[in-house]
């Protein structure tokens, strides 16, 4: 009975470590990193364009993403993205791989594209892509018309 209750002890010290050990990157604020591609000759090549530091902003993209029906998938897109952007943690000392959001305003203007890392795609629905191109750009998409 003793080696029982101090088996189940030893799991429940165990979890409770593993789950606090766990969470704490989880937990930490993050921040947009927003870069807008140059209408120079040189058509890959991006600038800083915005930072979202605000919390919320940054959870509303975040479950956008993370609700969107993304196919797996490479596509070949006719001309490079509009904007790239990355999520990274607002505690510098953290470090974590980084993945990148290229984004398409697409040609009717009322919806985004995005490719997520190197082999992810999804066109966002009007109203996400109207909501995560303002978090991104801090501009309407309607007002591109």
């Amino acid at each position: 009975m003793k080696i029982q209750t101090l088996f189940i002890a030893l799991v429940a010290v165990f979890l409770f470590a593993v789950t606090g050990c766990s969470s704490g990157i989880e937990n930490e604020e993050q921040k947009i990193v927003v870069q807008q591609r140059n209408n120079d000759n040189n058509a890959d090549k991006y600038q800083d364009f915005r930072e979202i530091t605000d919390s919320e902003q940054v959870q509303k993209a975040k479950k956008i993403l993370d609700e969107a029906e993304w196919n797996n998938s490479k596509v070949n897109m006719s001309r490079p993205a509009d904007y790239q952007f990355f999520f990274h943690y607002k505690n510098e000392k953290i470090k974590a791989d980084t993945i990148q959001h290229l984004i398409w305003i697409s040609p009717n203007k009322d919806k985004l594209e995005v490719v997520r890392g190197n082999d992810e795609y999804v066109q966002l629905t009007e109203d996400n892509s109207e909501i995560l191109f303002e978090i991104i750009t801090g501009e309407d998409l309607t007002s591109l018309k």
